[in-house]
C-alpha cells in the first residue's frame, strides 16, 4: 500500500477514505487532486481500487467510459501484478481467487491482468506483449 500511496504523492494526489454512496468502489478526482476509497473495502480491494483510480490520473481521463476503464484496469494490473510472481503461482494454482488473495489484490485484478496483459500462444505465455519480435516483458513456457 505505502508504494501506491508514494506513487500517488509523486503525482501531487492525496488518497482517501470515505463512504462513497451509489455502490461506487472508488473515485478520482481530478479537479481536487484526490483518490477516495471505500472504507467497506478489504485490504486488497482498497489496494486495487487505488491503482485503478491512479490509471485514470496517468492516463488523463476526465470520464469513466468504457475505454477509459479498460485503460484504467490494464494500469491497475500491471501495476500491481508481477508477471514472474504470477507465472509462479499459476503453476500451482491457475484460480484467479487463489492468486489475487496469494497477491493480496482483488479477484478482478487478476483477471484484467490475464484479459489486457497475458498473451498465451501454444504452451508459451507471455506478459505484457508488444508488437513486433521479441517484444515482451516476460515470456513462460508452460510445461
Amino acid at each position: 500500500m505505502r508504494h501506491l500511496i508514494q506513487l500517488a504523492a509523486r503525482y501531487g494526489l492525496r488518497v482517501h477514505g470515505a463512504h462513497l454512496e451509489g455502490g461506487k468502489l472508488g473515485v478520482y478526482a481530478p479537479e481536487l487532486g484526490r483518490i477516495y476509497f471505500d472504507l467497506n473495502l478489504t485490504y486488497a480491494e482498497r489496494r486495487s481500487v487505488i491503482a485503478h483510480e491512479l490509471g485514470h490520473h496517468h492516463h488523463g481521463h476526465e470520464d469513466d467510459s468504457p475505454a477509459n476503464e479498460a485503460q484504467a484496469d490494464q494500469f491497475a494490473a500491471s501495476l500491481l501484478v508481477d508477471p514472474e510472481w504470477y507465472a509462479e503461482l499459476e503453476q500451482i494454482n491457475p484460480d484467479a481467487h487463489w492468486i489475487a488473495d496469494e497477491m493480496r489484490v482483488a479477484p478482478w485484478v487478476i483477471e484484467d491482468f490475464r484479459r489486457h496483459c497475458l498473451k498465451r500462444m501454444g504452451n508459451v505465455t507471455y506478459a505484457r506483449p508488444r508488437m513486433g519480435a521479441w517484444q515482451w516483458d516476460h515470456k513462460v513456457v508452460n510445461q
